[in-house]
């Protein structure tokens, strides 16, 4: 039989761990001069605690079956248990609190593809406590500092929605007609909408909240159009002042932020109440959506004991998402890390003095990367190991404990 890891599940190799390495601590840099510190929670939570009061679909959370017939799952997501780990460990702190994450999350798909991805890596922010502009606009402009410090000057952009705006909106459809609507409007499927049994006015708003996407100034105007009441005005007029604020202090573009005002957009998640973005490449034929986040301001009340909550903002970077963009950039390392030295014991009676050698190497006070040779192999056959292993120098110790040092070119090489 021949092991392979599950359907949905990928082994990361060596390079693979090197290349995702070198993003994780580029975003990390930026994190921590932010100001944010790095919080791990656990891999696997209650049900009820993923669903976030049914935010979260349950059907794509991977369920197990815990002690005592406890309903158990592994995280999708991880703006929830974040928010869990703050009402119940952090009872207490000072607000507001800045957090940072490089994990692992789990989603069951839909697809009838077998083979379709579970498991996915992301890094990621969340701001608790912080509401109003300055929050929004720390996140929007941390993501775009996170996109430079990765190389991606240019190349992608923020396609920002509102919440509130979206589920005020739908709210003129009937009930029994507002999920599919919001569905169809979440994955933009204008068939579907098309072809839902309304009057042709409600028929005409859904496909006009379709096509409330493009430029912040025309798109604004249009929603303006709708005839909307008090608070979506207020929204609107929020949105305006966020947008002006965003390109007042984004650096690069000629002082326009990268941006794609979209009023129809909804997250599949279901606990945003304030603005929501997607961040896309836009330099490829596929484009693919390198993060997305958003507000939430009443999801840290449902884990408090006494339903008390602090606002809360927050977005999840897909690291694989973001290797495949830099890849086709030749931005990202193609080998694995080298050794530095290989030490080779020549003789039986030289064991003792290669192990101390190899051991003085690696006590530089910068980390020196140092492998031993294991035996077996003529000087020809190490030779050609070493430079397969892109390693720069061998360490011959002779039986006296002497070392002759030998450099060797890297132009042969490995890349797995």
């Amino acid at each position: 039989m021949v092991y392979q890891p599950p359907a949905g599940a990928r082994d990361l190799l060596p390079l693979d761990v090197a290349q995702k390495r070198w993003i994780e601590e580029r975003l990390q840099q930026v994190f921590h001069r932010y100001g944010y510190h790095q919080i791990i929670t656990s891999t696997l939570e209650r049900l009820d605690m993923l669903m976030a009061g049914g935010a979260i679909d349950r059907s794509t959370v991977i369920q197990l079956q815990g002690a005592d017939e406890e309903e158990l799952g592994l995280r999708p997501e991880l703006t929830a248990s974040i928010a869990r780990a703050a009402v119940t460990r952090m009872a207490g702190v000072t607000y507001p609190q800045r957090l940072y994450y490089n994990a692992n999350v789990f989603r069951r798909t839909k697809s009838s593809s077998y083979n379709r991805q579970q498991e996915f890596y992301q890094a990621g922010v969340e701001l608790l406590g912080g509401g109003g502009g300055l929050a929004d606009a720390e996140i929007l402009l941390l993501l775009a500092e996170c996109l430079k410090e990765l190389g991606l000057l240019n190349g992608w952009k923020l396609i920002l929605g509102e919440a509130g705006i979206a589920r005020s909106l739908l709210s003129a459809f009937p009930p029994q007609w507002q999920n599919k609507v919001r569905g169809a409007i979440a994955s933009l499927d204008r068939v579907t909408l098309e072809n839902l049994p309304l009057s042709d006015e409600l028929r005409q708003r859904a496909l006009l909240l379709l096509d409330l996407r493009g430029n912040p100034a025309d798109v604004l105007q249009r929603v303006v159009s709708l005839d909307l009441d008090k608070s979506q005005l207020e929204s609107v007029h929020y949105l305006k002042s966020l947008i002006s604020l965003l390109d007042e202090c984004f650096p690069l573009s000629n002082g326009q932020f990268p941006l794609v005002l979209d009023l129809s957009l909804i997250q599949t998640i279901d606990y945003y109440t304030g603005i929501v973005f997607e961040v896309v490449s836009d330099n490829e034929s596929q484009t693919r959506i390198l993060g997305q986040g958003g507000r939430y301001d009443r999801l840290l009340g449902l884990y408090h004991p006494q339903g008390e909550t602090s606002p809360g903002i927050g977005f999840a970077l897909n690291i694989e998402e973001l290797q495949q963009v830099l890849l086709a950039n030749h931005q990202l390392p193609k080998f694995a890390p080298a050794s530095n030295w290989l030490v080779v014991p020549e003789t039986s009676q030289a064991y003792a003095a290669a192990f101390a050698y190899a051991q003085k190497l690696r006590s530089s006070t910068h980390l020196v990367q140092v492998e031993m040779d294991l035996g077996g192999r003529d000087k020809a056959e190490i030779r050609d190991y070493a430079r397969s292993r892109r390693i720069g120098q061998i360490a011959w110790i002779k039986p006296d404990g002497v070392p002759a040092i030998e450099s060797l070119d890297k132009r042969s090489h490995i890349s797995c």
